[in-house]
């Protein structure tokens, strides 16, 4: 692929696959290559099944423990969970939620090696997911519960510690992009002085699925005949079997509920769905099925599609940044960081839908925010920052950072009037979730308004509007 850059007519010179795509107008190539994205996202949505499918089955995975009657010394077996819920929702969850902003922002600073600057698409998408995952991922989850239905968070104290990690996280980014402003601004003075005028790369810096309800106590069993003949079968299954069956599950467009539908252009419209999936789910049915080692070989083959549909991603923004002349930065504020987000937004509404409290909702929503910075941001800055010291003896430049920590000061403004609210209805109403429906979509539009402003600021001041 070249890089991305236009000609002296206003043509972008890049291409995706083939060089042909140079000939087309750039309205033209700007619509199909968004169509391409939003194509990628479907793909995330498609993979975000199985991986949720392998998450439960990660989560169910017990031991057996033999012990002793003390006074019948007879043998009693006992089944315990090898995971606790609040754990599994900050780690195995969380991660997995942000993995395709991790691996975005992870192949952007890899293909940017070289370059003394790091990727501004990552840490773009990192910031603008987390005002994504604080706002309209809440605007969703506060309707969800049936009408009257109250759900609050249970362990107030998990979320006030989570709630702490995630401000810092972005705390702590403000912090270092504020340091590389003050640098960079001394730069400038010493060059403008001439006793510097040999750092020029300084230069290149200034530029521009269904959750199940498990009990939260261990359950004792005893080793009855049952249990032992269900373990058997379980243990027995054919497992080339069932692998078949997902290539033949992946063709099929209409199931047996959709079937009885009366609606002839619901049915239809179920069909066309199901059709644009086919190719998604054919890819994904390669991946071995998860009740195979208790589903980690299905989750790490759903976090490695979920790689390869991030680099595929990247590359595609390139383009539309190219034809359209949009800040890479904005593409990243608003259409990467919204579909990168999907999963998120999928897990917490699930989660608002058949959890009985508000806990693995708003944790996922927190504790993504975290791994997005700690993780996200911290391992591709980690990479960059190596290679440039041993290959260049510099240090890793951060381009527009000026207008990264503008989008936090931002994100911090209105990320205060959401917790606010939450506080608010927590005393009011008992819950955070649900409620009157009335409230509820009052909730919801002042969280998607506090979205809007975040991305309209932000965006503008990237772009050097404002």
């Amino acid at each position: 692929m070249g890089n991305s850059n236009l000609s002296t007519d206003g043509i972008c010179e890049s291409y995706l696959l083939f060089y042909g795509e140079t000939y087309l107008s750039n309205g033209l190539r700007a619509f199909l290559y968004l169509l391409g994205l939003a194509y990628c996202f479907i793909g995330l949505s498609a993979i975000t099944a199985r991986f949720f499918r392998s998450m439960e089955n990660i989560v169910k995975q017990t031991r057996c423990i033999v012990e002793l009657d003390s006074c019948t010394n007879a043998e009693v077996i006992k089944y315990e969970k090898f995971w606790n819920y609040t754990i599994a929702d900050i780690s195995l969850l969380a991660f997995g939620t942000s993995f395709p902003q991790i691996s975005l922002a992870t192949i952007d600073a890899i293909r940017n090696l070289g370059q003394l600057d790091a990727g501004g698409l990552g840490p773009g998408t990192l910031v603008g997911s987390a005002a994504f995952d604080l706002f309209p991922i809440h605007a969703v989850c506060v309707v969800v519960p049936k009408a009257g239905a109250l759900k609050k968070i249970s362990d107030i104290g998990v979320w006030l510690v989570e709630l702490f990690w995630s401000f810092w996280a972005y705390f702590w980014l403000y912090i270092i992009l504020e340091a590389i402003q003050v640098k960079i601004r001394l730069n400038a003075s010493w060059i403008g002085s001439g006793s510097l005028g040999s750092i020029l790369d300084t230069e290149n810096a200034l530029a521009g699925p269904v959750y199940q309800n498990v009990p939260q106590n261990d359950v004792a069993e005893s080793s009855t005949q049952a249990l032992i003949k269900k373990k058997i079968v379980e243990e027995d299954q054919d497992v080339l079997l069932v692998w078949g069956r997902q290539f033949f599950d992946s063709l099929i467009l209409e199931s047996t509920e959709s079937k009885k539908i009366d609606n002839v252009c619901l049915r239809m419209a179920r069909i066309f769905w199901q059709l644009s999936l086919a190719p998604w789910r054919l890819l994904f049915a390669f991946a071995p099925p998860y009740q195979i080692a208790h589903g980690w070989i299905s989750f790490i083959c759903s976090l490695i599609f979920i790689s390869g549909i991030a680099y595929v991603v990247t590359q595609l923004t390139d383009q539309i940044s190219c034809v359209t002349g949009i800040n890479p930065y904005v593409i990243a504020f608003t259409a990467l960081a919204s579909g990168t987000s999907w999963p998120d937004l999928v897990a917490s509404k699930i989660a608002a839908e058949r959890q009985v409290t508000a806990d693995s909702a708003i944790a996922n929503i927190t504790c993504s925010n975290s791994v997005n910075i700690y993780i996200g941001i911290g391992i591709p800055w980690l990479i960059g920052t190596t290679y440039n010291f041993f290959v260049y003896q510099e240090p890793l430049y951060i381009p527009n950072a000026g207008g990264l920590s503008f989008s936090l000061l931002v994100f911090f403004v209105t990320s205060a009037g959401c917790i606010a609210v939450l506080v608010l209805r927590r005393l009011i109403l008992g819950a955070e979730l649900g409620g009157p429906k009335l409230w509820a979509w009052v909730t919801s539009v002042y969280f998607m308004f506090l979205w809007i402003i975040f991305v309209v600021l932000s965006s503008l001041r990237v772009s050097g509007i404002i």
